[in-house]
């Protein structure tokens, strides 16, 4: 995976991003972002309550189209706050790994 795809990808998905005072306004991506990750949620707890938890493949397009609005909305935020999506990713990527290494993957908190 190259990690410059995602800037690619938050260029392409910035030309169809229509809301109030774009580039001026991080608030409206952050209620995007956080309505589409409920959309997420609300779908997986669906296929608990109606299915049994057994995931169809019809469920899992759905999710994949939630998911993809998530992504959407990240980029816009990404954008609106000056930051390169690649590197949000690059950093969470060291992040982790960081915290793998050290045994810090389990508990809480930002710091660990």
């Amino acid at each position: 995976m190259k990690l410059k795809d995602f800037d690619s990808y938050q260029k392409a998905c910035r030309k169809t991003a229509v809301y109030p005072k774009i580039g001026k306004n991080f608030v409206y991506p952050v209620f995007g972002l956080v309505g589409e990750t409920g959309e997420v949620a609300e779908k997986i707890k669906k296929i608990f309550r109606d299915d049994k938890g057994r995931l169809t493949e019809d469920k899992r397009q759905e999710i994949a189209k939630e998911l993809g609005d998530v992504m959407w909305y990240m980029a816009q935020l990404s954008t609106e706050l000056g930051l390169k999506l690649s590197n949000v990713v690059q950093a969470n990527l060291d992040k982790l790994s960081s915290r793998k290494i050290r045994g810090k993957l389990h508990g809480s908190g930002d710091n660990r």
